[in-house]
Order: structure tokens, then sequence, then C-alpha cells
């Protein structure tokens, strides 16, 4: 029997097979380039910044929510809380889109 790939020994690993999938459907391969050890770390002091303030703004608004008991106040609370929320983790999102491709930042 012969082999399945004739210029490559052994067998694929998952990786490769999805690599292979990703060119057959004509996605780009990832990057092979890793990014620095600078801007690995500001991508975690992002992600580490942005965590910290959704806990915060959690705990608060756990807080405020045990306090009302009018639905309007409490669905208003609710909405400001979600709102908050997506702010804060669009800002992580554009940090780290900033840090990957520096040409990007500010936009």
């Amino acid at each position: 029997m012969a082999p399945q790939n004739p210029g490559k020994k052994g067998i694929k690993s998952a990786y490769e097979r999805a690599l292979e999938r990703m060119e057959s459907e004509g996605i780009e391969r990832p990057r092979e380039e890793a990014f620095s050890p600078e801007v690995l770390a500001g991508m975690d002091e992002a992600r580490k910044r942005a965590e910290a303030k959704l806990a915060e703004l959690e705990i608060l608004h756990k807080g405020r929510l045990r306090t009302l008991r009018d639905p309007v106040a409490f669905a208003n609370e609710e909405k400001e809380y979600q709102a908050e929320r997506k702010r804060i983790e669009e800002r992580r999102e554009r940090d780290i889109a900033a840090l990957r491709d520096p040409s990007r930042a500010g936009r």
C-alpha cells in the first residue's frame, strides 16, 4: 500500500490538516511570525485591565440591583450595565488590535 503523502513522512497533525482545510476554503494561513515579548505583555495587560474593570463593574451592578425595587429602575440599571460592559470589551479589543497592528492605532 502506497503512503497517502509521498512528499511527507508520517501522519499529519490536526493543525496541519486544519491549515490545509483553511487553504482549500480560500482562507489565508495564520501569520508565522510571533509577537515580540513587549507586544504580548501589552496584550496581557490590556486583558487584565479590562478583566479588572469588568469585575468591578459587576460587583457595583449587583450591589445596586439589591437596593432597587422599581422594575423600571431595575431595567434601566441592567441596560446601563450592559452598555458599560460592551464599552469596556470594545476598548479591550481596540487596544489589542492596536498592539497587533500598530498602523491601525487610533482607528
